[in-house]
């Protein structure tokens, strides 16, 4: 089965962001993925289908757009993500992060009422397809530190220090 189907339901568009060009993938009218360039993960080109200007597109760029002024902190896009029913748990329990604040892969897993799954939730937590809007910058290791990141750890850093109000305008 291929993890990345390509529908003629399937349509991308990108956006120019603070910390670099953003793809924005809809699936059968809903967002189902915001990928950074060079991000680990990232599925192939060719399955995002043809480029649109999807209406869905115009109102998450709004948001995103609104989120990288400081105006925003949370979306109302409506998301599709693609994954198993554990992976759509922590992509579920992400979104309950507040903005500016971090949590340890062991404190996700134990409010998700699995206290013993900290890695299988990093697992999932590195697979999120929907970068920014599904915070999962927002999660950080046992000792405080910055563990992994699909966009990279610098990215990481600077939506955290965004968020907190501590960082500079633009990444790139």
């Amino acid at each position: 089965m291929n993890p990345h189907p390509t529908t003629v339901d399937t349509v991308h568009t990108t956006m120019d962001s603070p910390c670099g060009l953003l793809t924005l993938v809809a699936r059968d009218g809903c967002l189902a993925g915001v990928y950074m360039t060079g991000q680990r993960h990232r599925p192939p080109e060719e399955s995002f289908g043809p480029r649109s200007d999807l209406p869905l597109f115009d109102q998450a760029i709004e948001e995103l757009t609104a989120y990288f002024a400081g105006e925003r902190t949370t979306f109302d896009v409506e998301l599709r993500p693609q994954g198993t029913p554990f992976q759509l748990q922590v992509w579920d329990a992400l979104r309950h992060i507040p903005y500016g604040k971090t949590v340890t892969y062991g404190e996700l897993a134990e409010a998700m009422g699995r206290p013993t799954a900290s890695r299988a939730v990093g697992l999932a937590n590195g697979r999120n397809p929907i970068s920014v809007i599904v915070p999962c910058h927002r999660v950080i290791g046992a000792d405080g530190s910055l563990t992994g990141y699909g966009g990279g750890l610098a990215r990481k850093q600077w939506l955290l220090d965004f968020e907190r109000g501590t960082g500079q305008q633009t990444l790139i």
